[in-house]
């Protein structure tokens, strides 16, 4: 059954907006909601970008590429921890291989 969705007030960068979601997702919203404000807030404060649609397109930006290279860094230990247990699993198969032929 699907939870009726709850309309939460949060504010990024002196404006409120009203967003709906559902109930066990408020938290989450709420912390994403004040998270994006530091970072509009931050990058506001660094005076390089005027104009709060430019300044919601660069922490958009800067917040997709910190996921997307987090994203790659899971996707490279992925990688490095199955070729490592392949290795282990030929070894395993190597010596299992030899412990049989000692049995004969």
């Amino acid at each position: 059954m699907t939870q009726a969705a709850n309309t939460v007030r949060v504010t990024i960068m002196g404006k409120e907006y009203q967003v709906s979601c559902p109930p066990d997702e408020v938290d989450a919203l709420t912390r994403a909601a004040q998270f994006l404000d530091g970072q509009m807030e931050a990058i506001r404060a660094s005076g390089k970008v005027v104009g709060l649609d430019r300044v919601a397109v660069m922490a958009a930006l800067n917040i997709t590429n910190d996921y997307l290279s987090g994203q790659s860094i899971l996707h490279e230990t992925k990688d490095a921890v199955g070729q490592r247990l392949s290795n282990l699993n030929s070894k395993v198969e190597t010596a299992l291989a030899n412990h049989k032929q000692l049995d004969l």
